[in-house]
């Protein structure tokens, strides 16, 4: 009976994960409109968003985020309307959300011109910017706060026992598979002969180690305490241990933005600072938040941000040297060829204004 009861509930666990993550290769719009503001989102995975309108007059804004905890300023900002009171003014009639498995095709879709807006992780916009994204980081989102979850049955107490082990983390190029290559390499081990890392977005992960087809995931919160939940893991190593203070998500606004709606920019900017301070005060009502845009238990929510090491942030000039330090890592390990600096991915004269 015990056992039933068990593959019940990993069943479940893993068809939410699969509702969460959505198809891959398109990403998921919600489609309700920013007025709506506290009614659970509804998912269309159909449907990819419409391409952003360049320059000209602005009344509807695309803003991509993921189903993380990383990001839940955005996820309280649309959910309170926070939006609403403050782009009206500028003409903004909707916000449309569109949410992405991880930043890899998150940032596919700011280079075709699809997004305005979109709360990443800061390692797949650095390699977007090397190859061509017209962007920049106005704000900081959030550091730290992923975690390496190893299945139960093995045992862990020094790196070297992940050697012969398949690890499940976010596509190259990503903040996870980024950190976990360069953490590997840097404790003796190679991360392309000594163990195995296969790319999977967050509801896959989850999946792929509950059924025990992997044997660890590296993965943003709240996944991993979702396997935890499931009684099929346990957190062995926080991202805060493998790179101290690590940069992880940004706010990235368009080139087009900035240089034709600094209006906006600056506003989507001050309800992201506003949201951030609210979530710090306020992470129960915040979780419930997210629950609802994403499908996701809000006391997973809850618990994951009790465990993380994660901190959410907003001034991006206490994180412009982790962040540029990626392109260094991600040329190390072949990922992009072009030298990217602090100023190719930063415009921080937004965040200025609101301190002044």
């Amino acid at each position: 009976m015990k056992r039933t009861f068990a593959l019940l509930v990993v069943l479940a666990l893993m068809a939410g994960m699969v509702f969460l993550c959505g198809c891959t290769s398109a990403p998921q719009k919600n489609e309700t409109a920013a007025k709506e503001t506290t009614a659970p989102v509804k998912a269309d995975t159909t449907q990819a968003p419409a391409k952003a309108a360049q320059s000209g007059p602005k009344t509807v804004l695309n803003i991509g985020y993921q189903p993380s905890t990383h990001q839940m300023a955005f996820m309280t900002a649309y959910s309170k309307g926070m939006y609403n009171e403050s782009l009206s003014a500028a003409g903004i009639k909707e916000v449309k959300p569109f949410n992405f498995p991880t930043g890899a095709p998150e940032m596919q879709a700011m280079l075709a011109g699809d997004l305005d807006f979109a709360y990443t992780g800061s390692a797949p916009f650095v390699t977007a910017v090397a190859t061509g994204l017209d962007a920049k980081i106005i704000g900081a989102v959030q550091t730290q706060g992923s975690d390496l979850v190893l299945r139960n049955g093995l045992n862990y107490t020094k790196p070297s026992d992940l050697k012969g082990l398949k690890i499940a983390t976010f596509p190259a190029g990503t903040i996870q598979d980024t950190i976990l290559r360069t953490w590997l390499k840097e404790q003796g081990l190679d991360d392309t002969k000594d163990v195995e890392i296969v790319a999977m977005g967050p509801g896959d992960a989850t999946t792929a180690i509950i059924a025990g087809k992997v044997d660890a995931a590296f993965l943003p919160a709240p996944s991993p305490t979702t396997v935890e939940d499931a009684g099929a893991g346990k957190i062995i190593v926080h991202s805060g241990q493998m790179a101290p203070g690590h940069a992880c998500c940004v706010l990235v606004a368009s080139g087009d933005m900035i240089r034709n709606h600094p209006d906006i920019v600056q506003a989507v900017l001050s309800v992201h600072q506003n949201a951030t301070e609210f979530n710090k005060k306020n992470s129960a009502e915040a979780a419930g938040y997210m629950a609802s845009m994403t499908g996701m238990n809000a006391s997973t929510i809850t618990r994951s941000l009790k465990e993380w090491d994660g901190e959410w942030v907003s001034d991006p000039e206490i994180i412009t040297k982790s962040v540029a330090g990626y392109a260094t890592e991600q040329q190390a390990l072949g990922y992009i060829k072009k030298n990217v600096t602090e100023q190719d991915l930063f415009d921080t004269s937004f965040w200025k204004k609101i301190t002044q």
